[in-house]
Formats: C-alpha cells, structure tokens, sequence
C-alpha cells in the first residue's frame, strides 16, 4: 500500500492549486460532477503510463421518429460542412522534410518561445534549442491530437444525444472531421516530429467530465463551446506565427472545420438556455462552464515539457508561476479565450455574479468579441 499512497500524496501536493481553484464557485452539484474525473486525471492519473484508458459513460440517446427539419441555421450549416470537406491524405504534401533549425521554414519563431528567457534555454547550445522547439511543438500539438480524440468520441455521443434531425445530420458531419483531425495531427508527430507526449492531467479531467456526464447539454457546453473554442483560439495563433508549411496548411483546414463545430454548439444551447432550464439548473451550467475555464487555463503550463527540461533547474511552482505570467503566455491565453467568454456570453453563461472571477483570471478582456454565428473562417485565420 505505501508504494501507491506516495505518488497519490505527491499528485495532491502538485495539483494543490487546482484543487482551490475548484472551491471558487462553492457550487457542490458542480463538484461533484468534477470529483470523479479530478480523481481519475489529477490523483491516480489513470492516463499516464497506459496504452488505454477506459471511462463509464451513461447518457440518453434520442431517436427522432418524425425526421423533420425545422432547424433552417443548422441545416445550413450540414450544407456548409458537406461542401468543406477535405481529404487529410491527398489534401496535404506530406513530401517535405520538418527541421527545427531551419530558420527559413520556421517551427516557431525564437521570441513566441514561453521559456526563451529562462536559463535553461539561454544557455543551451544551438542544437539543445533546436531539440526545446521541436519538444515543445510536439507537446503543443500532442494535446491537440488528445484533444481531437476526446472531440471524436464526445462527437459521437452528441449526434445521437440532440434532439433535432438538422442537430444529428450536422453531427454527423463533425465526427467525420474529427477523425480527419485525429489522423492528420497524429501522421504530423509521427512522421515530422517523430515524438509525442502523454496527454496532460487537466486535458484529461476535462475530456472525462464530457465522456462520463449524462447531460446532453452539459457534452455540448464543455466540448462544442469550451474545448473547440479554445481550440480554435490554439490554432489560430499557432497558423499565424508557424513558418513550416505543411503545418500552416494543416492548420487553415483544420480551423475551418473548427469553427462550424463551435457554430453548431451556439446554435443548439442558446435556446436551452435561454427558457428549458430551471434557474437552479442555470446556475449550475454557469458554474461549471467557470470551472471548465480554470481546467482549460491550466491544461497550457507545459508540465510534461517541464519534467523533461526544467524540473532539474527550478521548481513546478516556479514554473507554473513563469508560465502564467510571461507576457507571450498571457497573450496566447487572452487569444484562445477571445473565442470562448464571447461564446458565453450569448448563451447566457456570463452572468453578473461571476465576472469577476473571470476578471481575476484574466478571461474577461474578450466579453464584447464577435460570438461564433458572426465569424467567418477568414476572420479566425486572421485573428
């Protein structure tokens, strides 16, 4: 018994922090629907270390009997994802080579590197800073192959879980994207990068809540409007700043794709939530998309990339602290949840009550952006 206590009591200790984060809100039907994932991912860390990791999933699945279509906005945009599909094998030239010292083709530029002011990469050689870049666009980009297989299987579930014809038509359409982006970010870190990280803790604990909650809504919440908006935030600052082509092509296609999925959560809850919910259960849907932000804040700290260059040289407090507070770290935060809190926002999820919590975290600064129905793929490449 005492092997097993010691990691358990040191994973406490690392994730000590997150822990009172979750006591924020004070809301305990949220915390409990958290306990059990937070057990899973951030205590007995069920996905690290193993090829498989197996999560109970119980939720109603709707069958519509009656096929009709009275959901013009969501059959638009089943035409819309049926005339953007691409094909991840032949759309792309996979011919090229990817050399993280090439600086004509490159990875990321030297000043987007979080840690670029840190001792341990100023004083590396270059080949050392070469081997941190391509490490740390493999961690990047292994957390987005993570996270495409959590969108994949929430994918899933939400067609056969909404309740509308035009709803499941449209999902249908996404799991078939989802896979795309599963195949095309995992040939990428195999075949160019030729490395890939574990998934992180609070990745983890995020997809678990999705996959292991039996509310239609709350797999909509947390996956079409929390997880695929920040992604569409990720992406989109990773295509602006990338020189390697092959990755910048990936990433326009893949955004594409990314914004007609956080459309279609906009267009699904706005509605539930606007006059389906009870005021209780209102509140709760609020606290928990609060709580899914902290989560998601936290799942970019690198802590994976950290044990692998810089445990040895400062501490995972110190390192945390680093990376909330460096300046191109705080930016690329603010980007990727400029396309969530206005999301929020118009789905009524942003209530009095809790922005300034938001504020304190620094999530607010985005509340009066363009929602998903109002943006164009072009304006998400831009930013």
């Amino acid at each position: 018994m005492e092997p097993r206590r010691k990691p358990l009591f040191a994973n406490l200790m690392a994730n000590s922090d997150t822990f009172r984060d979750a006591l924020r809100t004070g809301n305990p039907a949220v915390l409990k629907t958290l306990l059990g994932p937070a057990t899973r991912g951030f205590l007995a860390q069920v996905a690290k270390g193993h090829e498989r990791t197996e999560v109970t999933s119980s939720y109603p699945v709707t069958f519509d009997w009656t096929y009709e279509r009275n959901h013009p906005e969501l059959a638009r945009l089943y035409s819309s994802a049926k005339r953007s599909q691409w094909d991840a094998e032949t759309g792309l030239d996979w011919s090229g080579d990817v050399d993280p010292e090439d600086a004509a083709n490159d990875l990321m530029p030297e000043e987007y590197l979080p840690f670029v002011d840190l001792p341990g990469y100023r004083k590396a050689s270059p080949k050392e800073k070469a081997d941190q870049k391509l490490s740390y666009m493999s961690w990047t980009l292994s957390q987005f192959l993570h996270g495409e297989q959590g969108a994949l299987f929430a994918a899933a579930q939400v067609t056969t879980a909404v309740r509308w014809l035009d709803g499941k038509l449209y999902g249908s359409t996404q799991v078939v994207d989802e896979g795309r982006h599963v195949e095309v970010f995992h040939r990428y870190l195999t075949e160019k990068l030729r490395k890939r990280y574990e998934i992180n803790d609070n990745l983890y604990v995020i997809i678990d809540a999705l996959m292991s909650d039996s509310r239609w809504d709350i797999k909509f919440l947390g996956m079409q409007i929390m997880v695929e908006g920040l992604a569409l935030g990720a992406f989109g600052t990773f295509f602006q700043r990338t020189r390697e082509p092959l990755l910048k092509e990936l990433l326009r296609n893949v955004i594409g794709d990314e914004a007609r999925h956080v459309h279609y959560g906009v267009l699904s809850l706005a509605d539930c939530y606007t006059g389906e919910l009870s005021e209780k259960e209102l509140r709760e849907r609020q606290d928990w998309a609060f709580e899914m932000s902290l989560l998601l804040r936290n799942r970019f700290l690198l802590q994976e990339f950290y044990d692998e260059y810089y445990a040895h040289e400062m501490s995972r407090k110190a390192w945390n602290r680093h990376m909330m507070d460096c300046s191109m770290m705080t930016l690329f935060r603010q980007t990727m949840f400029k396309r969530i809190v206005p999301n929020l926002k118009r789905i009524h999820l942003l209530p009095d009550r809790l922005r300034k919590h938001y504020d304190e975290i620094g999530l607010l600064a985005y509340e009066h952006g363009a929602a998903a129905p109002e943006l164009t793929a072009r304006d998400l490449l831009e930013g």
